[in-house]
């Protein structure tokens, strides 16, 4: 890719210092040259899904820009997972960090290894709450990301009121390195 492609991210934790993890999480993203980030949400504090058996997650959005391939934004996430200490586990079980790509433009994959747009993403109030707070106007394979936030069961998603939105990280490089 050489042109800038817009990019979604959903970022989560429930294990350690849930919102130290985001905040790293997405200070880790533009300080690799992974994307130019223009707007992060606030954080929320969000009741497990899947695998309730667990605590409280910490969940948050992020919209920026990046020249990266599907695959190659998909490894860059996974290294970040890797390197701040994230362990197999159960699926939707606990875990340190958790960095989903939402969207990639247009891009619309469907694979094993990666589904664009998410393909969870309109059935989770964690992470269309935050997404739309920054992305009110997104409109993802049709559907407008804000009339989703509106229909979805979102009891017990809310903001984190006592720890504000992070702030995007200046950008020292392109995204491309």
């Amino acid at each position: 890719m050489s042109d800038l492609t817009r990019v979604g991210f959903g970022f989560g934790s429930n294990l350690g210092d849930k919102r130290a993890n985001i905040r790293e999480a997405i200070r880790l993203v533009g300080a690799r040259g992974i994307a130019t980030l223009d707007a992060v949400s606030r954080i929320y504090r969000t009741p497990p899904w899947g695998d309730v058996d667990q605590g409280d997650f910490a969940n948050a959005c992020a919209l920026g820009w990046t020249r990266l391939t599907p695959y190659e934004l998909l490894a860059a996430v996974k290294t970040i997972e890797a390197d701040m200490g994230r362990t197999p586990t159960r699926r939707w079980g606990p875990r340190l960090i958790d960095v989903d790509i939402l969207f990639l433009g247009d891009h619309t994959l469907d694979d094993p290894e990666l589904t664009l747009p998410h393909k969870e993403l309109f059935a989770r109030a964690f992470v269309l709450m935050p997404l739309a707070e920054i992305g009110a106007d997104l409109r993802l394979d049709g559907a407008s990301v804000a009339e989703a936030a509106q229909r979805v069961a979102a009891e017990g998603v809310a903001p984190w009121e006592e720890c504000p939105a992070p702030e995007p990280e200046p950008q020292r490089r392109s995204p491309n390195g």
